[in-house]
């Protein structure tokens, strides 16, 4: 499956070489979800929310004192992007890297609003599947615009808030909706830590009991898992220290206050993924030096038959011989004799082997 993903996506990739920058093509894993817009614009007094609004009832509120957040899902209606990004005065490159899901997370500053990128990641329906999805967001003076690749999201609690005039949402400007919304994408990273430590913890147990061969791909399937969480969680990082460090009068000086919270956060979860990033290499070793010793066992066992049958097979070789003049052939006890002797020897053995602890 990850495969066909990865091959949908080099697909539409490869369509895009040659054309000039800021073609605005979507490229991704999937095919576009259908486009939904939704609205939430508010007050401290007044709050307005509708979805499925259409771009004429969004332009007039571009300018207005309130604070709007057009919230994008899906990306298959790309003319629509445009005409919105137009509208707005996006730069054509900004709405190219909307359209282009393999971003990686990062900030670009421009005079009237700042675009940023970063991974989302939250739980599928069945609360198992770990669901990975490319979030822009543009801050302008008193709008946001939100693009998501499908339906689905972290914010339902923001929103929740927005509309029950909860904390100091509704009071503050548009720069501190940017953060609420980093400060939910940053939090949603420790769920998905949590599942990967319970999987890291599941493995460590079968390790001690019994190590099967399908340990190895669990491992490496959390070592990817993880490594990507690292890929999308440092460059966050990056973008709330630079959106920090940033001269710029769509941010302000209290909302930076909240900003060192959510840096201080990124740096929790990337301080838990070294821990199981650590921990994955030393039960990938475990793993290793369980199966080693498993084949050491195995062959010493092996060897030890072997030593065993050594000298009976030089008794029986001896007395296999097709000679014609053997006394003990014709001896009645000689038999039982041998049988004897090959016991004797073989259990002497077994002794000497367990005196010194080879067995």
């Amino acid at each position: 499956m990850e495969s066909e993903k990865t091959g949908a996506s080099k697909k539409r990739v490869t369509t895009k070489v040659g054309m000039p920058p800021g073609s605005l093509i979507y490229i991704g894993e999937t095919g576009p979800a259908p486009t939904t817009v939704s609205l939430l614009d508010y007050t401290e007094t007044d709050v307005l929310e509708k979805t499925g609004v259409t771009l004429e009832e969004c332009l007039p509120l571009k300018d207005s004192p309130s604070v709007t957040w057009l919230n994008f899902s899906g990306m298959a209606d790309v003319d629509l992007v445009r005409q919105l990004g137009e509208a707005f005065g996006l730069h054509p490159l900004v709405m190219e890297d909307i359209l282009h899901m393999g971003q990686r997370p990062k900030l670009e500053m421009y005079d009237k609003y700042v675009y940023l990128v970063v991974k989302m990641i939250y739980r599928g329906e069945n609360d198992k599947e770990v669901t990975y999805e490319q979030l822009s967001l543009v801050l302008g003076q008193n709008y946001v615009l939100s693009f998501q690749e499908r339906e689905g999201d972290v914010f339902s609690g923001l929103r929740e808030r927005v509309r029950n005039n909860k904390g100091r949402i509704r009071k503050l400007g548009a720069d501190y909706l940017v953060y609420s919304m980093l400060d939910l994408v940053v939090d949603n990273y420790f769920p998905a830590l949590e599942k990967v430590g319970d999987l890291v913890e599941d493995i460590e147990e079968r390790l001690s009991d019994n190590p099967e061969p399908d340990i190895l791909g669990d491992i490496y399937r959390l070592k990817r898992e993880v490594l990507f969480l690292r890929k999308s969680i440092w460059p966050i990082r990056e973008v709330v220290a630079a959106l920090m460090r940033q001269d710029t009068e769509l941010v302000s000086l209290g909302t930076n206050t909240y900003l060192r919270d959510v840096y201080d956060h990124t740096i929790q979860v990337m301080d838990v993924v070294e821990t199981y990033t650590d921990m994955l290499a030393e039960l990938l070793d475990v793993y290793m030096s369980t199966v080693s010793n498993r084949m050491n066992e195995i062959m010493k066992t092996l060897t030890i038959i072997a030593t065993i049958f050594i000298p009976l097979t030089f008794i029986v070789g001896v007395f296999g011989m097709n000679f014609r003049f053997m006394p003990e052939l014709t001896n009645e006890l000689a038999y039982p004799a041998v049988l004897i002797s090959m016991t004797g020897i073989s259990l002497l053995m077994l002794y000497y082997f367990r005196r010194k602890g080879w067995m």
